[in-house]
């Protein structure tokens, strides 16, 4: 018996929109991580993008339980010597609201060209309003 592959035209990829406000950061990163891979599908496959497309509103309005606020430190290096740069999650936060959930979910996909294909379609927002409305996104409940 032969294992049966939906060709990539016949993938059907939804749209959806989570409201972020008052979720738990981890908790709403794995959830998104888990549907822009694709793993909810009965046709879901390791080497194949199946996922759906997820629109995330009201990125500012995360929250982190504990006092990960303000001891929660994110680094990245700049490529020369002594370049390390940190930030707080409250300065990532207050900064840049959508890189919080952004490097949350990366961080939960493959680290390969298929992971950084899926990281594509997630679309992050800091307020309720975004600019998909023409692809008819369906409320995801979490």
């Amino acid at each position: 018996m032969k294992t049966y592959l939906t060709p990539v035209n016949e993938i059907e990829k939804n749209w959806y929109v989570v409201d972020a406000e008052g979720k738990v950061l981890g908790r709403l990163a794995s959830e998104i991580a888990t549907r822009l891979r694709g793993k909810h599908k009965p046709n879901y496959s390791t080497f194949m993008d199946v996922g759906d497309f997820i629109i995330v509103i009201n990125a500012d309005k995360v929250k982190l339980t504990g006092n990960k606020l303000s001891d929660k430190m994110y680094h990245h290096h700049t490529g020369y010597m002594g370049g390390l740069k940190s930030q707080s999650a409250q300065e990532v936060l207050t900064k840049k609201p959508t890189e919080l959930v952004r490097i949350a979910v990366r961080g939960m996909l493959p680290k390969n060209t298929l992971g950084r294909a899926q990281l594509k379609k997630l679309k992050v927002y800091a307020g309720s309003e975004h600019p998909h409305q023409a692809q008819q996104p369906a409320p995801m409940v979490l």
